[in-house]
């Protein structure tokens, strides 16, 4: 009879995965792994079979370029959605989630639900109902899960797909043997994230939390993306990343978000063709007097900062393949500057008043004091920024920042080298 999960986790069946997830200083995770299991017997009733993880995910480079079928460098961190795990065999999954109200899903509805948009509830839907189009059979499986998170909401770290990438990891290592590559889980997250939840995402979020460790990703082709791994040590080369929360609320903010792809459509739309991969850039300068008078000169600026942001992303891959610090500060630097000019993906349309995000950048770079790097972090027009911080600065920069935004704004957060797993 196989052993419970908490005697294994005590008996130290489970650290080779924990000090790979979190660190060499197994105390605090071992806490959190009994934390999750009592709240699984708290909501259920009963002890749990299984821990899974998936993380949350930075973007270092390629700043809205994925939707275009861009080039992108994105990484797995230390924060991460922990869930204690048990088929109930019952057709329903059951999600307890520190916080919230208990969700349940039944896997014989399948179908995207009006009133579930924006929801957990329509990432668990739609993650289930991916994978039984592509053949998991699911039928009347099902499952109860405990869930706690060290990924902030909001946080530009990608809480969603880090839920996306947990549920299609659970699901695919319960019910289908394994099967599905990182990359499918990717997949299959962003469908449920465009079908059933109603954003418009693109597939970088998904497979940075699902690969793990630093990725350069290539979506020329999106139902086969390129991606390759790249060696990536910051403490070796003296620096530390840091996440830094503006403290401006998404909240309602959909709109600046879908501006974006709506004027990039635009732009394509005087080629014909649906994103700007397809698109050569010789014949978007050659049309430009065309493509001005019909969608815009946002549109158009924000098209020249995704045709600048795949190179600079190529190259900022490159940059670290050759262990090319500096260089590979001064084209996030350069992204940073492309983004507040021609992308305008920092401060909302209109707003004066309030530039939460813009400031933090600028009080970012005032501490930085010429070294390292700051930029825009994921989506923008609020949530955080990236700072890339020399060791030695480190405490300075920290207190400096959470003197101004407030204890807690500045996450130091370290690359996690694998994506969504199994602990036990």
């Amino acid at each position: 009879m196989e052993l419970e999960l908490k005697t294994r986790l005590d008996r130290g069946d489970l650290d080779d995965t924990l000090a790979l997830l979190y660190g060499t200083d197994l105390a605090p995770a071992r806490a959190r792994c009994h934390k999750v299991i009592s709240a699984f017997e708290a909501a259920f009733g009963e002890a749990p079979e299984n821990l899974f993880s998936a993380p949350g995910r930075t973007e270092l480079g390629g700043n809205h370029t994925d939707h275009q079928r861009g080039r992108v460098l994105a990484a797995g961190v230390d924060l991460d959605i922990l869930a204690a795990v048990k088929p109930n065999h019952t057709g329903v999954v059951r999600f307890a989630s520190e916080g919230y109200p208990m969700i349940s899903v039944d896997l014989r509805e399948l179908e995207p639900k009006k009133e579930e948009e924006n929801t957990s509830a329509a990432l668990i839907r739609g993650v289930a109902a991916r994978m039984a189009q592509l053949g998991c059979p699911l039928g009347d499986q099902g499952l109860d899960a405990a869930l706690v998170s060290s990924v902030p909401g909001g946080s530009g770290l990608s809480s969603s797909a880090a839920f996306e990438v947990l549920v299609g990891t659970i699901l695919d290592r319960l019910f289908w043997d394994g099967k599905r590559t990182p990359v499918e889980i990717a997949q299959i997250g962003q469908y449920a994230e465009n079908v059933f939840f109603g954003k418009p995402c693109g597939l970088m979020d998904q497979t940075a939390s699902s690969v793990g460790g630093v990725v350069a990703i290539d979506f020329a082709d999106t139902e086969h993306p390129a991606v390759e791994a790249i060696a990536l040590d910051l403490a070796a080369g003296g620096y530390a990343l840091c996440i830094l929360d503006s403290g401006a609320d998404h909240a309602d903010l959909t709109d600046e978000y879908a501006s974006i792809t709506r004027e990039l459509a635009a732009v394509c739309g005087c080629f014909g063709k649906k994103v700007l991969r397809e698109v050569p850039e010789e014949d978007f300068l050659a049309a430009l007097p065309k493509v001005r008078a019909a969608a815009g000169d946002r549109a158009v600026l924000r098209a020249f900062h995704v045709y600048a942001e795949n190179r600079r992303a190529a190259e900022e891959a490159q940059a670290l393949r050759e262990g090319d610090l500096a260089g590979f500060f001064r084209l996030v630097r350069e992204s940073g500057l492309s983004s507040i000019a021609y992308l305008q993906n920092v401060v909302p349309t209109g707003q004066t008043k309030n530039q939460e995000l813009l400031f933090t950048i600028a009080l970012a770079e005032r501490l930085l004091a010429g070294e390292g790097a700051v930029r825009v972090h994921g989506g923008g027009f609020a949530g955080t920024a990236q700072a890339f911080v020399p060791l030695a600065r480190l405490s300075a920069f920290q207190a400096g920042m959470e003197a101004v935004l407030g204890t807690g704004s500045c996450h130091v957060v370290t690359i996690r080298p694998v994506g969504g797993v199994q602990i036990g």
